[in-house]
């Protein structure tokens, strides 16, 4: 469980294909306090600490994992955001996140509104009933409120400390995002479908 406030970026330092896995060698300032078997959010993505080594650590996305998400478009370079488990007495600033990413959007505006940084995303239809005006949104693992809910679009408004101490600073028009759905609102969802 997490909350989708981002602690540290770091630096994809490898990406190493083995069968239908791929393991992403990760350069972090928190490696040194990390453990074998923890859970990591990798952009939003839960992930498993399996080796660690100086400076880096790996963890491995499955095939379901690469198909759902925007792992598989990770490269050497690249920075990612990161949030370690939420442990039990911390206080919750964002919303409760699992770390199991819903889908992939792609952000289809950007603009700079003077000391903020606004971004539109559009997603499949199919998740439309899951965003609503003013609700939780993890994209990216950044914990958000959205706005301008269109059928399949909304919108997040980005202040300077998230645009600089994330990698929504990398996001431009085309850009492809994870994201998950806030998970009462995928309960409540499920319960309507199955009275329907």
């Amino acid at each position: 469980m997490f909350t989708g406030i981002i602690e540290n970026m770091a630096t994809i330092a490898d990406v190493v294909a083995e069968g239908t896995n791929v393991h992403f060698i990760i350069d972090s300032p928190i490696t040194g306090e990390l453990k074998i078997d923890q859970s990591v959010a990798h952009n939003g993505v839960c992930l498993t600490v399996v080796a660690i080594q100086d400076t880096t650590y790996t963890v491995t996305a499955v095939a379901e994992t690469l198909a759902k998400t925007d792992l598989a478009t990770w490269q050497k370079g690249d920075k990612v955001n990161l949030e370690r488990a939420l442990k039990l007495g911390d206080r919750l600033d964002g919303h409760f996140v699992q770390g199991h990413v819903d889908a992939t959007a792609t952000c289809i505006e950007k603009q700079t509104m003077d000391g903020s940084w606004l971004f539109r995303f559009r997603f499949a239809p199919e998740y439309a009933g899951l965003v609503i005006e003013k609700g939780s949104i993890c994209i990216n693992g950044v914990s958000l409120t959205v706005f301008n809910v269109g059928r399949n679009e909304c919108t997040v408004t980005i202040i300077p400390y998230t645009y600089t101490h994330t990698n929504f600073h990398n996001i431009e028009e085309g850009s492809i995002v994870n994201m998950e759905f806030d998970v009462l609102g995928k309960y409540l969802l499920r319960q309507a479908e199955l009275k329907a």
